[in-house]
């Protein structure tokens, strides 16, 4: 059948569409190329491997996309096909597929300037959480223009190709023959969902090329398909007793025993000579704060000189790491200490309920824990997670109208969430507990608004003047509580959630992992600097050792200041590292390992250490096991 046939067929109207797919498709990944093409490594292969993969996708997208539409096209008989009718009905599904597309192309560039990514699992989560999102859109971008404009842009495209498309509504066709044809197109999809995923055609010594060569509807598809991959199904593992008898070494201290010779309970009484220190806990979780914003480590904005002043005067953890790339992670690790196991953060997956966290072990201490947010805490599962899992909640729904002096749709802003975190400190003393108070910042999120006439910068000027804000408010928070009579039995721990940003030429940039761990407290922990390597999984047990309080633990961490890890666990939802004297080593759920040299935040391939691999594996394959069998519960 020739070309020209086939467009005037029944089947015309979605090579048509197809077309249009591929056109736009290509015009987006072109402008993200052009967006970041000084970090592509750009030359002639790299060129025809982005649009070469990038043309695979698309064409695999395409054929989900037109499922629905090749039913229809089946059932439809003849009568009802060549009436107008039917026309008006064809118009109105093809131009709403094409608003599809072309608001997805706008989408997929903001998507790329606020995460250098194609749609991911954050953008799942945008297709959930709405409110926040919708309103997070309409305070950050001018809406009414880029909606004109798409409108514009998808009436456009159908003028164009009208004349073309009517020829497709008169045609006759047997239901023999379409049945063929449908079923040819409905295998397409069938055997790509079976044998096809975001790794079949990686390029894999340049992220950036590589999210380039996806597609970004395919992308939120992939997401939703794989929110919890299998560890032993994707990576590479060991057997499950040599992964624990791993394990149990690699978290072994000698201020630490076994309460049982089981090779899978990683349960260890921790001691510490001397009495506990019931100190309070004022953990201060800071939206993407990254390290690169401190003038030590290079920022050259002067966007954090409160927090470069009170570094000076606190515990500094100078090669502290995020061991993953969203809120939800930061929390994970530094309540749980457990590593990131691929697919959604344990914080948003079902049957998270009393887990073993920092909340639960400083209760049973005598403990007071809150988890105190500035938004509404239903977002990604906060909490239910945190609710089920030893803190109480103190989320937006629990600050009065005279409380709230500034909000957006991310909540309330850091110098109204500070103010309420005092006023629980102050419940909590009245009652004579000590507390740990878990404080989670908004305001270092686009839309990057904040009261005006506090900082140098305006506010809805970008992520500068929200990090200098978020600064000015910690610091005001720490002046204010001085004058509070539980400060000198307080301990202050200022800690970024994650990194700005996570894009890299590499699989894990390193480099957008190093996040700023400050301690705080002038009558308890004298000024020095740590340059110890530890992640988030780290936090829980160095508290504990900071309170000096003998315990029972699960934690896969280690006290800092007791015995150096020296290495930190750090992935995405699908790539996984151990970092570790100056090497990285990356497990990809294709059961492929990469490794790399890192000097001076740069990252050199190179050969994989075979010890290293199985050190990365125990840890990772583990921490799948416990979750998933019930063994990293409280112990009640």
């Amino acid at each position: 059948m020739k070309f020209k046939s086939i467009l005037q067929s029944r089947y015309g109207g979605l090579v048509i569409f197809s077309f249009i797919f591929l056109a736009l498709s290509f015009l987006v990944r072109t402008i993200l190329l052009l967006t970041d093409i000084q970090n592509v490594d750009l030359n002639l292969v790299r060129l025809l491997q982005i649009y070469c993969f990038g043309l695979f996708y698309d064409l695999i997208t395409i054929s989900y996309f037109i499922i629905p539409f090749v039913l229809y096209l089946l059932v439809v008989p003849d009568q009802i096909f060549n009436t107008n009718i039917h026309r008006w009905i064809s118009y109105v599904f093809f131009i709403i597929s094409i608003g599809i597309l072309v608001f997805s192309g706008i989408g997929e560039w903001f998507f790329w300037e606020e995460f250098s990514v194609r749609y991911n699992f954050i953008a799942v989560d945008y297709l959930v959480y709405t409110h926040e999102v919708i309103a997070n859109i309409r305070e950050s971008y001018p809406m009414p223009i880029i909606i004109i404009g798409m409108l514009l842009l998808s009436a456009g495209i159908f003028v164009l190709v009208k004349k073309y498309f009517d020829k497709t509504i008169n045609s006759k066709s047997r239901f023999t023959s379409r049945l063929a044809t449908s079923l040819v197109l409905w295998l397409i999809p069938l055997l790509a969902f079976y044998s096809i995923d975001k790794s079949s055609a990686e390029i894999q010594d340049n992220t950036y090329s590589n999210e380039l060569a996806h597609n970004g509807i395919y992308q939120v598809f992939s997401a939703f398909r794989n929110n919890e991959l299998d560890y032993k199904a994707f990576y590479q593992s060991i057997d499950d007793k040599e992964a624990f008898t791993n394990l149990r070494k690699l978290i072994k201290t000698s201020n630490s025993e076994f309460i049982s010779d089981d090779i899978f309970d990683v349960r260890r009484d921790i001691t510490y000579e001397g009495e506990d220190k019931n100190y309070n806990v004022m953990m201060i979780t800071v939206e993407s704060l990254s390290g690169s914003f401190f003038t030590k480590f290079g920022g050259q904005y002067n966007i954090t000189p409160n927090l470069d002043t009170i570094a000076q005067q606190s515990l500094f953890f100078t090669n502290f790491y995020a061991t993953g790339t969203r809120t939800v992670r930061g929390m994970e690790a530094l309540t749980l200490s457990l590593p990131p196991t691929p697919g959604y953060s344990i914080v948003k997956r079902p049957n998270n309920e009393n887990m073993f966290t920092l909340g639960h072990v400083l209760n049973s201490k005598g403990y007071e824990s809150n988890f105190i947010y500035a938004g509404n805490g239903y977002f990604d599962n906060m909490n239910y997670f945190f609710g089920n899992s030893g803190y109480n909640i103190v989320d937006k729904k629990a600050f009065s109208d005279n409380e709230i002096t500034f909000e957006n749709a991310w909540g309330v802003c850091d110098e109204d969430l500070f103010a309420k975190a005092s006023q629980v400190a102050d419940s909590a003393y009245k009652t004579g507990k000590p507390f740990h108070n878990f404080i989670m910042t908004t305001s270092n999120h686009r839309p990057y608004t904040y009261p005006e006439g506090k900082i140098d910068i305006p506010s809805h000027s970008g992520r500068k003047g929200a990090v200098k804000y978020t600064d000015y408010a910690i610091a005001k928070f720490l002046r204010e509580a001085k004058n509070k009579p539980w400060f000198k039995n307080t301990i202050f721990v200022i800690v970024g959630d994650h990194c700005a940003s996570s894009a890299g030429k590499t699989s894990l940039p390193v480099k957008k992992y190093h996040i700023p761990l400050i301690v705080y407290a002038p009558a308890i922990v004298p000024a020095s600097e740590n340059n110890t390597v530890a992640s988030q999984i780290d936090f829980a047990p160095t508290i504990m050792g900071l309170l000096n309080m003998d315990y029972t633990s699960k934690f896969f961490g280690k006290d800092i200041l007791f015995e150096a890890p020296n290495r930190a666990l750090l992935g995405t939802y699908q790539k996984i590292g151990l970092l570790k004297g100056g090497k990285l080593t990356v497990q990809i759920p294709t059961k492929q390992v990469e490794s790399y040299q890192v000097i001076d935040n740069k990252q050199k391939v190179d050969n994989v250490d075979q010890q290293e691999l199985e050190e990365a594996i125990s840890y990772y394959q583990t921490a799948s096991y416990l979750f998933h069998h019930k063994g990293y519960n409280f112990l009640d």
